[in-house]
């Protein structure tokens, strides 16, 4: 069987292609091996006890993708953290890696100084090293060997361990390329940081393909801007930063072949405002988990097909794809139950072969998936099951509504309610909770009608563009108490 780390080091081996730009810097191919060739020695020189994982504090930058290369060739795969997180937030999913060390950039000293002192464990800044030679050592042939760490929250809140292997990596460089026409000549950059799969896991596929990447520390509109000497031609973002970008009318500076987006949902008149700002770029959704990625994909022909008369397709995230078996696990009465996905290229499967997605949906006849909620986002009121992205969606529809936020808070004798957050569409002119209730109970049951109703500036959202909802149900408590 192929692996990742084989296909990198064939396609770079004697490039002189840019393989990533970092700001003033750049490097070829040939180069990034040999750089990655020398983290291999300086790995080497730590001392570390086999098979113990790397925890490291690192943004994406020409160093980062060559510990990535090397951590992978040594059997001690680099497991990238949240750079923002507390030291205390930190602490559990170090401690966990087992590892007796924890890398860290320059900017980062002052929290690995206090995860270390809390965790025991050796924190080591990452420093130069000089490149070396034998880059055969880098091609790794074992299909179940780790290639790198990453973290997702599980259902406790606890950041959760997601280890990806060369095959798993190697089953998404082959189906990515498919999908996204990523290959030489094109250039890849992606707002998300590196600790994320959408930061890292097309990043990862794009150098393997022969495409150039471009390092990207944090997104900015003046990161957006800064992109046209490179000519950028592919980039993945969150739907806050294309609101962000269309709000600043920058959505447009590069030219995009292909704009890839993903991780929450997106409201689709900011779809279609897309269509109209980039009417030659192709749009292309990724629904997908760290565990699994992608699972089901909109593709461009479907944005086609959804600005020609079908706009109800911009409310789903598209059908499985290729490769992939969907099953809706316990179905309710109407069709919604728990995705569950088998691939080649999916990590933590069950024992039966199937990853449970956690999220919960349905299927049209002609394979379109349109997401309800998340397994543990149900609302359970008064026995009925209420999931908030099902009424997010019909608040998000009506006009005087931005942006909405939907959370269960605790209720004496229902056990739960239902509270709505709500971003106005214009600030002067707030929505009223009374219209907002009818316009929901026109299209909804009576039970999934919120009964708290805050207006708000924004909503909480995490790195990856995700809405923290354990953010919003502190603010009700707040409000509540305080009241």
């Amino acid at each position: 069987m192929r692996t990742w780390s084989s296909e990198m080091v064939a396609v770079l081996r004697g490039s002189g292609r840019l393989a990533v730009i970092d700001g003033d810097r750049a490097i070829d191919g040939a180069r990034l091996l040999a750089a990655a060739a020398g983290a291999v020695s300086w790995i080497e020189s730590l001392g570390l006890p086999p098979e113990a994982p790397l925890p490291a504090l690192v943004t994406t930058n020409i160093d980062t993708v060559a510990l990535l290369l090397a951590g992978a060739a040594t059997g001690h795969p680099l497991s990238p953290l949240g750079p923002r997180l507390t030291a205390a937030e930190l602490g559990h999913p170090v401690r966990a890696l087992g590892s007796d060390v924890l890398l860290y950039e320059p900017a980062f000293a002052a929290t690995a100084a206090e995860i270390a002192r809390t965790a025991g464990i050796r924190p080591v800044p990452i420093t130069p090293w000089p490149e070396g030679g034998g880059v055969e050592r880098l091609a790794v042939t074992d299909p179940e060997s780790v290639c790198v760490n990453l973290h997702t929250a599980g259902t406790t809140g606890l950041p959760k361990r997601v280890p990806i292997t060369q095959g798993v990596l190697w089953e998404r460089r082959r189906l990515l390329a498919g999908l996204t026409g990523l290959g030489p000549g094109a250039v890849y950059a992606t707002g998300s940081p590196v600790h994320h799969i959408g930061g890292l896991g097309t990043l990862l596929v794009a150098l393997s393909v022969g495409a150039t990447a471009v390092a990207t520390r944090s997104f900015s509109l003046d990161w957006w801007r800064s992109l046209g000497p490179a000519n950028v031609t592919h980039t993945l973002l969150v739907p806050s930063m294309i609101e962000m970008l269309l709000a600043a009318e920058a959505l447009h500076a590069l030219p995009l072949r292909t704009l890839i987006y993903g991780a929450s949902p997106i409201h689709p008149d900011t779809l279609r405002r897309v269509l109209a700002v980039l009417p030659e770029t192709r749009l292309l959704n990724l629904f997908g988990q760290t565990e699994g990625s992608p699972l089901t994909c909109l593709t461009p022909e479907d944005h086609l097909e959804a600005a020609q008369g079908r706009p109800e397709l911009l409310t789903s995230v598209g059908r499985p794809v290729p490769g992939l078996r969907l099953r809706i696990d316990n179905p309710d009465a109407a069709g919604a139950g728990e995705l569950l996905a088998q691939a080649p290229h999916l990590s933590l499967t069950g024992s039966d072969g199937w990853l449970r997605t956690g999220d919960i949906g349905h299927r049209t006849k002609d394979g379109y998936v349109y997401l309800v909620g998340r397994t543990h986002d149900r609302i359970v009121r008064g026995g009925e099951n209420i999931f908030p992205l099902e009424v997010e969606q019909v608040l998000e529809s009506h006009h005087a509504v931005a942006a909405a936020g939907v959370v269960g808070v605790p209720d004496r004798r229902l056990g739960q309610t239902v509270a709505a957050f709500v971003v106005p569409a214009r600030a002067d002119r707030p929505p009223d909770a009374g219209e907002l209730r009818r316009y929901v109970r026109e299209r909804l049951a009576g039970f999934k009608v919120p009964e708290y109703w805050y207006v708000e500036a924004s909503l909480p959202h995490s790195g990856a563009g995700k809405l923290l909802r354990r953010e919003l149900q502190d603010l009700h408590r707040e409000r509540t108490t305080e009241v």
